[in-house]
């Protein structure tokens, strides 16, 4: 039994749709009226990482977990050793790319170390996904390109080697039912660095109108994100995007495409996509 966390967020509700029919799946979610995509035979029950009593069920006859969970909320540890009590033989955890990067030392950031420190001495196998920053985080502009065909954005030369949560969600998939991945780390990113002006750029093209992008400041950026987040995470944000102001999440790797066997998805793919989604 394959069990699925996280399936309403943006990954997890890929992994759902990826699990090929003929295995056993059991699906985790706080809200299970909020599952999609699962298929007739998965069985959606709810769970509360908070509530480990929740959990005694949720995990029962499971052996290989896919481990989502969110910055801000309880770590991983209560987890893990319910998981580990329950007979669980392997956890495949999103993690992030930031975790390599010896200069973040952002709340995220030393959130996902620690987390992964957990799983790494759990005594379960384990398999860490470090994806970059997803595509589909440009899906935040959308009200601004609808309203006023603008993109406002922090730091909009910076690059980012930012990934297809579609092909995260596929390794996700191979990690869950093949064998060979435990015990390692993969890095995702896409194919390219892409700017944020240069995303804005391909978005005008495949829309067949003219998109302006607008330069946020750092105070300005602090208060769109504070209508978002709670404090402590728009800071963890700021820190971040000042490092790739920097050149951090440029590097380009290989991992995607050795891993499915063709080339990671590109941001004018993705967003070819889900063009729809921007009006």
């Amino acid at each position: 039994m394959i069990l699925v966390t996280g399936a309403t967020g943006t990954i997890g509700r890929e992994v759902v749709r990826g699990i090929p029919a003929d295995l056993p799946v059991r699906i985790m979610a706080r809200d299970p009226g909020r599952v999609t995509g699962a298929g007739a035979a998965a069985e959606i029950v709810p769970g509360d990482f908070s509530d480990p009593a929740s959990l005694v069920g949720v995990l029962r006859g499971v052996h290989t977990v896919f481990l989502v969970t969110n910055p801000g909320g309880n770590d991983d540890a209560g987890f893990l050793r319910s998981a580990r009590s329950a007979g669980v033989r392997h956890v495949v955890k999103l993690s992030a790319a930031a975790v390599a990067d010896s200069r973040a030392e952002d709340l995220i950031t030393r959130w996902q170390r620690r987390n992964e420190d957990q799983l790494r001495g759990s005594g379960m196998e384990w398999t860490l996904l470090r994806p970059r920053a997803f595509m589909s985080n440009t899906l935040s502009w959308v009200g601004s390109i609808r309203s006023g065909h603008v993109v406002r954005a922090l730091y909009g030369a910076s690059v980012n080697a930012c990934v297809d949560p579609r092909d995260v969600a596929e390794v996700a998939v191979r990690a869950l039912t093949e064998d060979g991945h435990a015990g390692r780390i993969h890095t995702l990113t896409g194919p390219e660095a892409i700017t944020a002006v240069e995303q804005t750029a391909q978005l005008a093209e495949l829309l067949r109108r003219p998109l302006r992008f607008e330069e946020l400041g750092p105070e300005q950026a602090r208060t769109a994100l504070g209508a978002r987040y709670p404090a402590q995470i728009v800071e963890a944000l700021l820190e971040s995007a000042e490092r790739g102001r920097e050149g951090s999440k440029a590097e380009v790797d290989g991992t995607v495409a050795t891993l499915l066997g063709r080339p990671a998805g590109t941001f004018r793919g993705w967003a070819s996509d889900h063009l729809s989604a921007f009006g």
